[in-house]
């Protein structure tokens, strides 16, 4: 049995048809069954072209696709390693959308609102009292701002402590991703500016403790309609300074922008 299994896995030849595609098809179902773990190197392209019985240009031409999708990266020198990690995974499909769909910042904004909302009744039914506590102190921490580096990273801290205390995986792993996008969209909206940090983050200190002390309350509904207030106004503030105006003005819904942030993100360049 070991024997006939390592044969079928040292000659995977496939038949005719968009050949390339179909590796595609059986490398990423390798890499996401965890055969190829992430973080393991990938078979050498001779290998892989000899395994599959095709051409080193069709090996090549698959894993240019496996790579634009960010299931794997080439490193020059070195070779080609799995990367397949949830958040570059679901960081990609999002960029691609956003460019796709000509979305919006008030669509990404909204999304990460609902998705903070479901959040926050969950973290009101399931966070401990430790759990609760340390979203409290992540929320004090932005009381006063006196730097818009430390600021942001606080910030960043505090939204993404909302999901991780929902115990929802999932709901983790996609908040944690439009946080960051929305930490940052709200960042180059200051331009950087300690007036303008102060401006949005502190306005919406009061908002922030408002979500704390629903939480702590156990009840879903309050905090539900904490975050709704919450998150009405942090798109009111942040698509409202002088420097959002402008960029809309050659940038209708901020579209590129979120791209370009998405991209940065994910250590990617638009080609």
């Amino acid at each position: 049995m070991a024997q006939e299994a390592a044969g079928r896995a040292a000659d995977r030849r496939i038949g005719r048809g968009r050949v390339a595609d179909r590796i595609v098809d059986d490398l990423r179902e390798r890499i996401l069954s965890g055969e190829l773990p992430n973080g393991s190197r990938l078979p050498a392209e001779r290998e892989l072209a000899e395994q599959y019985g095709v051409s080193g240009s069709t090996v090549r031409e698959a894993v240019r696709v496996l790579a634009t999708v960010g299931l794997i990266s080439v490193r020059h020198g070195a070779g080609t390693f799995v990367t397949a990690e949830s958040d570059t995974m679901m960081g990609m499909s999002i960029a691609s959308l956003v460019r796709l769909e000509g979305v919006g910042a008030r669509e990404v904004l909204g999304m990460l609102g609902a998705l903070n909302r479901h959040a926050a009744q969950l973290a009101a039914e399931r966070a401990s009292d430790d759990e609760i506590a340390s979203f409290r102190e992540a929320a004090e921490k932005l009381a006063v701002i006196d730097d818009a580096d430390r600021a942001l990273e606080d910030l960043r801290t505090f939204m993404r402590r909302l999901s991780e205390i929902s115990h929802d995986a999932l709901l983790t792993a996609v908040c944690r991703l439009l946080v960051d996008v929305q930490v940052e969209l709200a960042f180059a909206m200051s331009g950087g500016r300690l007036s303008e940090w102060r401006r949005v983050t502190g306005g919406l200190h009061e908002d922030r403790l408002a979500i704390v002390a629903a939480v702590a309350s156990r009840s879903a509904q309050r905090a539900a309609e904490a975050v709704d207030a919450h998150s009405a106004r942090a798109a009111g503030l942040i698509l409202s300074s002088p420097r959002a105006k402008r960029i809309q003005l050659s940038d209708p819904g901020y579209t590129h922008l979120l791209a370009g942030l998405l991209n940065t993100r994910l250590g990617t360049t638009d080609t």
